[in-house]
């Protein structure tokens, strides 16, 4: 499988089960409905983790921009694969949200709710703030980079240079640390930490036909998953350099 595929298919992973699990306790009449933030957190976690141990030997599993924007800030990953890392990922995230949206479509019919559709595709904030939301995807993004750099070790293996990223036996340390986010910083934006995790499913969910109904897609909101997660990583980045990580 070539690294293109495998962030195509890890990131379509990703968001088919972590915007399946918000879409399995937010919309209406499915098994586990109202479920609450814990089995969405959880839900994130292991989409993580089965995401990462899927792709990881053919790409490093980035599976999400800011960790390889923040692999080659850091010197670990060559800045010439960074732009068919970034489609790949874009592509993957557009495709996992394509399918949760065919999986649960008669779900999305009976739901009046128009807001708890979108965020069934992508993050909001709880309390709207421009400057604090875009505080707290830094945040969050830096926590996820610098732990990320130290539990993979931002480890280069083979002569192509490919990074190990999020290695197959990091699979699980680092769906607990996505665990740990969720639960300690989420609940103001909804931890995007992701650019492809948000801009992606927005984009299908604007495109899409919605049963029932839809409200517009908040694209005044939605540069904020989008910048604030990548100026965070870069940050983490340089955090570890600068430590001699």
């Amino acid at each position: 499988m070539s690294a293109f595929m495998a962030e195509l298919i890890g990131t379509a992973i990703l968001i088919l089960l972590g915007d399946g699990v918000v879409a399995n306790v937010v919309l209406k009449q499915t098994k586990g409905s109202g479920s609450g933030w814990i089995v969405i957190t959880w839900g994130w976690a292991m989409a993580v983790f089965v995401a990462v141990f899927c792709v990881a030997p053919y790409s490093g599993a980035h599976i999400n921009p800011i960790v390889t924007i923040g692999l080659a800030v850091a010197g670990k990953f060559p800045w010439a694969q960074v732009p068919t890392y970034l489609v790949a990922q874009f592509l993957g995230g557009a495709l996992g949200a394509f399918l949760m949206w065919v999986h649960f479509y008669p779900h999305f019919a009976v739901t009046e709710n128009h807001d708890a559709k979108l965020a069934v595709f992508c993050t909001g904030p709880a309390i709207r703030n421009t400057a604090l939301n875009f505080v707290s995807e830094v945040i969050g993004s830096f926590v996820l980079i610098f732990a990320v750099m130290h539990i993979a070790g931002a480890r280069v293996a083979g002569p192509t240079g490919t990074p190990d990223g999020l290695g197959a036996l990091d699979a699980l340390p680092v769906a607990l640390l996505v665990l740990m986010i969720g639960l300690s910083l989420g609940g103001t934006t909804g931890y995007a930490i992701n650019p492809a995790r948000d801009l992606s499913p927005r984009l299908v969910h604007a495109l899409v036909p919605m049963p029932g109904g839809k409200r517009d897609s908040d694209w005044g909101y939605a540069w904020i998953p989008v910048v604030a997660p990548v100026v965070g990583g870069v940050l983490a980045s340089l955090a570890v350099m600068a430590l001699g990580g």
